[in-house]
């Protein structure tokens, strides 16, 4: 075989195996769904465990059952918490499948932030961009109705808002104590209105006899969120965004965060470490993607069952 008829066939051989991922990255994983499981010691000796399902980045348009029956099925964990970290929206119809996917949940606690894709729709971009830095809202995305979406989740499902502020939530012994902040990736987040309104949010409640619990909320794990929850004493942050990256090798840690976290941290339970102080840190992969870019390799969309057990638990 001649030089060029070796490099000619070598050629149409990668070529056929990135089709194949190609494919299998649209028809098969993008939709393969499932749940994470994470058990985390920090409660008080004698405490009941606490059960929390993180539900990140659905990016939901109306026509995708599949997705909506996936998250509608999770109600058999009974999480005694939910907690969404943004991106419901995936299409300017999205909440129609938003409405259809977390119905079975109304009644039971939850709290919520939005990320960027709540607020506008997708477009189309060239993507191999994502590969190149955070990505940026072009000028002519879509504005979608980000008020429906907070009455259906507050009124309809009974959830907190933890936009700028602080809010305590009991259930099963223990005083959730919640703060949170909007989309750092657009730079729309208010640190400098934490304390005060964690500081306002701790004088309302008493604690007394109550295993306490600290959690921060945020869409986009951005450095600086990570270490102004670390530093208000937050003992588990909850984060998606970077749907662990998205399209990787297989074995290998994300190549992207489209943030500013390390990739090792892009997807999982981890340590965040902000001077003196330290909180566990899981990041979801989420449970969508762009309609303008339906694909995943090597990280499956997921929901995360996160189950809080006292230290020392067997």
């Amino acid at each position: 075989m001649t030089p060029g008829r070796s490099a000619a066939t070598a050629f149409g051989a990668a070529a056929a195996v990135g089709v194949g991922v190609l494919a299998w990255g649209v028809l098969v994983e993008r939709t393969a769904f499932t749940v994470r499981h994470e058990m985390l010691p920090i409660l008080r000796p004698g405490s009941r465990p606490l059960t929390i399902l993180q539900l990140s980045d659905l990016h939901m348009a109306p026509w995708q059952r599949s997705k909506q029956d996936f998250v509608r099925s999770l109600v058999r964990y009974e999480p005694d918490l939910i907690v969404d970290t943004g991106d419901d929206l995936g299409h300017r119809d999205g909440l129609v499948g938003i409405r259809r996917a977390y119905e079975p949940f109304a009644g039971i606690p939850g709290v919520f932030v939005h990320g960027s894709n709540d607020y506008f729709g997708p477009v189309f971009k060239n993507p191999l961009r994502y590969f190149t830095g955070p990505s940026k809202r072009p000028g002519h995305a879509e504005r979608l109705d980000t008020g429906a979406l907070d009455r259906f989740l507050v009124n309809d499902l009974g959830w907190l808002n933890l936009t700028h502020t602080a809010r305590a939530l009991a259930t099963r012994g223990h005083l959730l104590e919640l703060f949170g902040t909007a989309d750092a990736h657009r730079g729309w987040d208010r640190l400098d209105a934490l304390p005060g309104a964690i500081e306002a949010m701790r004088e309302s409640v008493d604690a007394d006899g109550e295993s306490v619990v600290r959690l921060g909320v945020t869409h986009a794990p951005y450095r600086r969120v990570l270490d102004a929850f670390a530093t208000q004493g937050a003992d588990l942050i909850l984060a998606g965004h970077t749907h662990g990256g998205q399209v990787r090798l297989p074995g290998l840690s994300a190549l992207v965060t489209n943030c500013d976290i390390p990739r090792s941290q892009a997807q999982g339970l981890s340590v965040w470490r902000a001077a003196r102080h330290s909180a566990l840190l899981n990041v979801s992969a989420g449970l969508g993607t762009s309609i303008f870019a339906p694909v995943r390799v090597a990280c499956p969309p997921e929901a995360v069952v996160l189950t809080l057990v006292p230290v020392g638990y067997p």
